[in-house]
């Protein structure tokens, strides 16, 4: 006969452990945005005084807690926002945490009432909707002028027009970030090394400074407008009596690139910007063109006779994000016309900027004749010459006598040579010869990049993308930012550093999806270098 369990009183039944009963504690705390408002709307009836802090607490630490507990002093209700992991612009690389973690986290606090994840990039919305009686932030906030987002401001006026103010709490001040890159670092060691070492060289506001300098810079940008189209699909299986792949159209999105992609880039660090663009005289596209730039670009749209604008069209298999095949919309003939347009606008224009980029794609914008335009007149000149499907290799850097940057990829540059024996420094070497240019940038995908300069030599700064989603577009958001700093004199080594961190952000997402922004790039660069 199997022995039947002791009795037990229904008291001690299934009773919660302590670790159950924390975690339903914490879990009490963590409320929806609109949630929590309706609690604290009571609450605020009931007379008690709503406080509100706000931030990413990516890496909870001490500096954190006293924050938190000192805040709570200024009232009754302390409330923590968190910023969602999609709006962390701290880099690719970043959060460490998930959102869901870190408001766990926040929750765990004594001193903390209630947490919820924010749904807008600051914390403006969030104020609005919970009206805390006093806002908090820390003291690194207390000089308005050194938030890079400006942030603070709109905050600050805010909590204002909902009856509240502003309190910045005083204490020793720990950076996330600094621990994060010291204690958990999500680089290789080498790289963690390297930043480290850069970083005695060159201090945040070293490399930032260049950046914002370049607001000042007059931008010429020039380069055929193509239009990059992904149609995603799903697969279904063979065709019955073909050796066929088909698949389901499921969506598309386009993007504005080539040319045009290379001046949105440069219009969020620039205050003026005009870009030649070669387009299509048949199916121009001049309405999704003028509608996809910026405010501050100017476009000059110079038409091909006979030629549609060029398309792009990538069908991607949705669940792997995995391109399938390409098809491309072009006419990559020479017209004559065009070409008297471009040369008479070079003709004019040229003078009048500090700077021109020049992206040749090889498909006919380019000419012969423009391009001696650009060689002799422009004051600096900045070029890729891309190798793709189109040209066939037949696109090399030596189309140009002249350039004052170069930034090209390796693959590039190898057909350039033509020989693969020859070793990267070389070839660099090689076309600063040739063209007797200064400064060549070779980017080398996982491999990061070789920099050189006539007056420093060669700088190796490796990879710092942590996160591969689509490679197309990454060159030109390399060339469009790291010609700013060239133009400048920067430092070889802070033009490389620069290019890698630009890269690492547009490998992060689709195609042109999204552009280059300054506040973003700004903080991704604070964050690795702290």
């Amino acid at each position: 006969m199997v022995p039947q369990p002791p009795h037990l009183p229904a008291s001690l039944m299934a009773q919660p452990t302590v670790t159950e009963r924390t975690r339903e504690a914490r879990t009490a705390k963590q409320l929806e945005l609109e949630e929590l408002a309706n609690q604290l709307a009571v609450l605020r009836a009931a007379g008690k005084t709503i406080v509100q802090c706000h931030g990413v607490f990516d890496l909870l630490h001490i500096w954190h807690i006293r924050h938190l507990e000192q805040a709570k002093q200024h009232g009754d209700v302390l409330v923590v926002t968190v910023t969602p992991d999609r709006f962390v612009n701290k880099g690719p690389h970043r959060p460490v945490f998930t959102e869901s973690l870190r408001i766990e986290a926040l929750a765990a606090l004594d001193c903390v009432d209630y947490a919820a994840i924010n749904r807008w990039p600051i914390a403006v919305e969030a104020i609005r909707l919970l009206k805390p009686h006093v806002y908090v932030k820390g003291p690194d906030y207390q000089d308005a002028a050194r938030d890079l987002t400006g942030g603070i401001t709109l905050e600050e006026s805010t909590v204002q027009s909902v009856g509240g103010r502003l309190v910045v709490t005083h204490d020793i001040a720990f950076s996330a970030s600094s621990l994060i890159n010291r204690y958990l670092p999500v680089f290789p060691k080498e790289v963690s090394e390297y930043l480290a070492a850069f970083s005695s060289r060159y201090s945040i506001g070293d490399v930032c400074a260049y950046l914002e300098r370049a607001q000042a810079l007059k931008v010429l940008v020039i380069g055929e407008a193509i239009i990059d189209e992904y149609r995603y699909c799903e697969q279904i299986g063979k065709s019955a009596k073909e050796p066929v792949l088909v698949t389901r159209h499921l969506s598309s999105e386009k993007f504005a690139g080539g040319g045009l992609a290379i001046a949105k880039h440069v219009a969020n660090f620039c205050r003026e910007v005009t870009v030649l663009a070669g387009v299509g005289q048949e199916a121009s596209q001049e309405t999704f063109i003028r509608k996809a730039l910026s405010s501050n670009v100017e476009p000059v749209l110079l038409p091909k006779a006979g030629s549609p604008t060029i398309v792009k069209r990538r069908f991607v298999e949705h669940y792997l994000s995995q391109k399938l095949f390409e098809v491309y919309e072009i006419n990559d003939a020479v017209d004559p016309q065009q070409n008297r347009a471009l040369c008479a606008s070079l003709l004019e224009r040229l003078p009048r900027y500090d700077v021109v980029i020049v992206a040749d794609y090889g498909h006919g914008m380019l000419t012969h004749e423009a391009i001696d335009l650009l060689c002799g007149q422009a004051r600096f000149l900045a070029v890729n010459t891309q190798a793709n499907a189109g040209n066939r290799g037949l696109n090399t850097i030596s189309k140009y006598r002249r350039a004052d940057y170069v930034s090209l990829a390796r693959h590039e540059i190898v057909l350039e040579e033509r020989n693969q024996q020859l070793s990267l420094e070389t070839m660099i070497l090689n076309v600063e010869r040739k063209l007797s240019c200064p400064r060549v940038l070779v980017t080398c995908g996982k491999d990061g990049n070789l920099a050189y300069s006539r007056a420093e030599g060669f700088f190796h700064v490796p990879a710092l993308a942590t996160h591969v989603v689509d490679r197309m577009g990454a060159g030109d958001a390399v060339l469009s930012l790291t010609s700013l700093l060239a133009a400048q004199q920067a430092p070889m080594e802070v033009v490389a550093f620069l290019g890698n961190v630009v890269g690492a952000e547009a490998v992060a997402t689709v195609g042109h999806r999204q552009s280059i922004e300054r506040v973003p790039l700004l903080k991704h660069i604070e964050s690795l270098l702290k």
